[in-house]
């Protein structure tokens, strides 16, 4: 008989304690030692959304965007591919690039001006010895995958595979066209509340009826087993048979077909994305302020009744599509404490500001909902911290997609250590 050796990692050690359906202890929100864990074990070994291959759309654009202590570029080279590096010089360090996008004809470091072309190659380093081996030192290159306009990365050394994620979603995103879009807008937050605490919000709509009086109005998923009623039900299924025989005409269908949030995320490979079709309410078409079409029809639709396409990524996108346009939002962790969130607005490659949309129209249900939430996550976070705080428990009927999120959590720091 083989005896497992029980772990004496402490990060390993305390999730391993956490109680299944009880909100986690506040170390985990506030202690350096789980903060540097999450880092390690989860955003340098998972798949991070990064950005739009749209925001990149000619050789030489790039932007940048730090993971924790880990400055990044993501650029399209000469070639078209776009390509993930670290930011740093492969000299002595340096951080290369410093503005937050750009476009340039090649990167150069401001210390010693040691050159890369567009595709990591070191080009000039005056100053070395001759007879030093340049073609070693490239940029670190990072793993990256483009999917249907969407742009992944992965910082481990030896990443899990992606293939099984495009086989699956790269269908429903497809008529969607963000690969032929533009960005309308975009906005940067820094939110006091460490990252888990913004996914957690994320994940359940307990909080919605009170505090989200746009969102409820388009949507059905802030009702849950406790408070669906028969008729409601009824009205859902009405709607779900109706959508069905519009939608199919497009080609596409309902993969959400109830009320309450579609079950996310999950162990197992499969259990870091999820993408489904769901209803919006009745008289409504796309997520704006009074439901209605504010914007061309974006990729392949030839119809505004296609309900929202939403897609999530842990550990850091969430997105709602709607007919007419897109708002995504990415999370990236700053300290313990602290998240920067960057949420963007699509919409048609040729639609035109103030001929096709206005940016009035456009932006804000989901920035009053954005900026809702940011508010709450920050109250949380100094709740957490406070020493009067306790682990309590969650709503089997409306937080189950938080145990869900906490259990995924837990998982990924035991399985790193594994």
């Amino acid at each position: 008989m083989v005896f497992k050796q029980k772990s004496t990692d402490p990060v390993t050690m305390a999730a391993n304690a956490c109680p299944e359906w009880q909100s986690l202890p506040g170390e985990f929100f506030s202690a350096d030692i789980f903060y540097k864990a999450d880092l390690d074990r989860i955003w340098r070994q998972g798949w991070l959304f990064v950005g739009f291959s749209c925001e990149i759309p000619e050789p030489g654009d790039y932007f940048t965007l730090k993971v924790g202590e880990d400055p990044l570029i993501v650029i399209r080279g000469e070639d078209g591919v776009v390509r993930a590096f670290h930011n740093v010089c492969r000299h002595r360090g340096t951080m290369l690039c410093s503005e937050p996008s750009g476009s340039a004809r090649q990167l150069v470091c401001p210390y010693h001006q040691w050159v890369y072309n567009k595709e990591g190659k070191l080009l000039s380093c005056r100053g070395m010895q001759q007879e030093l081996d340049t073609k070693t030192l490239g940029l670190s290159l990072v793993t990256t995958e483009v999917l249907c306009g969407f742009i992944y990365l992965n910082l481990s050394t030896q990443p899990s595979e992606f293939d099984q994620a495009r086989r699956i979603m790269e269908p429903m995103l497809r008529p969607q066209g963000i690969d032929r879009a533009r960005v309308a807008k975009a906005i940067n937050y820094t939110v006091n509340a460490n990252w888990k605490l913004v996914w957690e919000n994320n994940r359940e709509c307990y909080h919605c009826n009170i505090n989200h009086p746009q969102y409820i109005k388009a949507n059905y998923d802030h009702f849950n087993t406790d408070d669906t009623s028969s008729e409601l039900m009824a009205r859902i299924e009405a709607k779900s048979e109706q959508s069905e025989k519009i939608w199919g005409k497009q080609g596409l269908a309902i993969t959400h077909q109830n009320s309450g949030m579609a079950p996310f995320p999950s162990s197992g490979n499969e259990g870091w994305f999820s993408i489904n079709r769901t209803l919006l309410t009745d008289g409504y078409v796309s997520e704006t302020m009074d439901g209605q079409q504010v914007a061309p029809l974006m990729g392949d639709y030839k119809d505004n009744s296609v309900g929202t396409l939403r897609l999530r990524t842990v550990p850091n996108m969430w997105c709602h599509a709607s007919c007419d346009h897109v708002a995504s939002t990415r999370l990236l962790p700053v300290d313990k404490n602290t998240t920067e969130v960057r949420v963007i607005w699509l919409v048609d490659e040729k639609a035109e500001e103030g001929k096709d949309y206005t940016l009035e129209k456009l932006m804000p249900f989901w920035q009053l909902t954005s900026e809702q939430d940011w508010e709450l996550c920050e109250a949380a976070q100094m709740g957490v911290q406070s020493s009067g705080y306790k682990p309590g428990p969650y709503s089997t009927h409306k937080e189950y997609n938080v145990e869900r999120f906490v259990r995924w959590y837990l998982n990924q720091l035991n399985k790193v250590q594994e």
